[in-house]
């Protein structure tokens, strides 16, 4: 196991904004409270235990919600210690993504578990319960219906409507069976087949169904998993809710804030007046309607926050102290800081998750063999080839010496001359001879790029397979084919190898 860092801004792939948090630039100090260290916490748990919640409520839903999951016995103590005010949670998100979708929601939970661990070892008088809340209530149904495997998209096609995690599982055993029948060569296709049928055949819907695989990939290491699309959850919120319906209280506190951010950076989440959709009959639609204080209250379930309400939602149920999300969430958390001070709920610390790369040992060999640091590949690829043909191929042969020489000589005789018709027939003849050893040397290296085509070609394709379509390796493939090869151990790798609070990109060789 070998890993290196490079630092996030030496990428080219993060924003401004996320590289400047990480820094703790000064431009943002006033959009959040608590920078990610462990220190800061013992503040942070201060500021959390004087705020009030429901924690048997959230441990009777959390309970309930698990029954037919196959709990570990951590991940039960957890949900009980939920009871005790000395227990916080850290808790990350995602979108219900078939197969739980690119690997950077693994990298989220990994995140998430490590710094709960780091938690526990700093103070250990108190509990850290790992939290996965499922976007259940999410509809956009072209984000999560695929995945990128083995250079094809696979994906789930149905007709159905509205939050996709109420969507029913029919047809999705196709999708199974393409994948085991894509990877029965593999040692590991057999456990790995069993989990995804775990998951989605012994299910109704799409959130059991990622429950589930959550649970069954991480479950030993204590994750507790919530689908904020409860009816008691939601009327615990019905207070805000009123408020964004009816006076549309939050609309302005957002816009300040976004505009102050828009000063210097990209804004992540559009601001509107209101921020709840409305779901009925398979369907999340935007609220046009005029809604009365009592018909808020008889119809509170109905409501489902918008990215910007999300937050605000989850910190009112949850003892939560950190969230650990990407940079497109931790900057729209940023614009939410004026809305948690305005309610009086404490605003989380923000973390930013664990980026990885991921390489095998023969591509790092290739890597160092053909003169390159894997850190230059996150360059283009044109820039790759261009730094490859410039070091190794130009550097091979080149006719600077004869070229310096020739021209030696010709200015020697110029020098003497005084006949501006012989300087002149003299400067043409010079010209011509460097324009000789030009092509020469144009033909000579051709030949070369030629011997070192294997190399050229060998640059295409690591640089495609670790970033896909131009994108990080992370936003484009499913973590199976590295199940495929490691097993269970693939989990277990990230688990020992990555420290959410090391403010650098990632490199492991596996």
């Amino acid at each position: 196991m070998k890993k290196k860092f490079i630092k996030y801004k030496s990428t080219n792939r993060f924003s401004q904004l996320i590289n400047d948090y990480i820094n703790k630039d000064e431009n943002l100090a006033s959009f959040y409270n608590l920078y990610p260290d462990l220190n800061n916490f013992q503040f942070q748990f201060e500021n959390k235990r004087n705020h009030k919640i429901n924690r048997q409520l959230l441990v009777d839903v959390l309970f309930n919600q698990n029954d037919n999951v196959k709990l570990s016995e951590l991940s039960k103590k957890n949900i009980d210690l939920l009871k005790n005010t000395n227990t916080f949670t850290v808790t990350t998100g995602h979108q219900l993504c078939l197969f739980s979708g690119p690997l950077y929601c693994i990298y989220k939970i990994v995140s998430t578990i490590n710094l709960v661990k780091q938690l526990k070892i700093k103070y250990p008088d108190k509990n850290f319960v790992p939290i996965f809340w499922m976007a259940s209530e999410d509809h956009d149904f072209e984000e999560i219906n695929h995945i990128n495997l083995f250079k094809e998209k696979i994906s789930w096609n149905t007709i159905q409507k509205g939050p996709v995690g109420r969507m029913k599982l029919d047809s999705i055993d196709k999708i199974i069976d393409k994948i085991e029948s894509q990877t029965l060569n593999s040692k590991n296709s057999e456990p790995l087949i069993k989990i995804f049928k775990n998951s989605y055949l012994k299910n109704n819907n799409l959130s059991s169904a990622t429950r589930s695989l959550i649970n069954q990939l991480f479950g030993e290491y204590g994750i507790v998993i919530l689908d904020g699309d409860d009816k008691s959850l939601k009327k615990t919120f019905l207070p805000i809710i009123k408020k964004d319906l009816i006076s549309n209280d939050y609309y302005k506190l957002i816009l300040k804030s976004t505009e102050e951010l828009s000063k210097k950076y990209k804004t992540q989440a559009q601001v509107k007046k209101i921020n709840f959709f409305l779901i009925s009959d398979g369907k999340r639609e935007k609220i046009n309607n005029v809604y009365s204080d009592d018909k808020i209250s008889k119809i509170t379930e109905k409501f489902s926050p918008n990215v910007l309400m999300r937050p605000l939602y989850q910190e009112s149920i949850l003892p939560n102290i950190a969230y650990v999300g990407g940079g497109a969430e931790i900057s729209y958390w940023l614009q939410l800081k004026k809305v948690f001070d305005h309610e009086g709920i404490p605003f989380p610390i923000l973390l930013l998750r664990n980026s990885v790369l991921l390489l095998d040992k023969k591509q790092d060999e290739k890597i160092k063999k053909m003169g390159f640091e894997i850190k230059e590949f996150f360059d283009t690829e044109n820039n790759l080839l261009l730094h490859y043909t410039n070091k190794s191929i130009k550097k091979d042969f080149n006719l600077n010496k004869e070229k310096d020489k020739a021209s030696i000589f010709f200015n020697s005789i110029l020098n003497k001359q005084k006949d501006q018709n012989l300087i002149s027939f003299i400067s043409a003849e010079q010209k011509k001879l460097i324009n000789s050893l030009n092509k020469i040397e144009k033909k000579i290296i051709k030949s070369k790029k030629i011997n070192h085509a294997d190399n050229l070609k060998s640059i295409s394709l690591i640089k495609n397979k670790l970033f896909p379509q131009n994108k990080l390796q992370e936003r484009h493939e499913n973590f199976i084919p590295y199940y495929l090869k490691h097993g269970d151990n693939f989990i277990k790798i990230l688990i020992n190898e990555l420290d959410p609070l090391n403010t650098n990109f990632v490199i492991l060789t596996l």
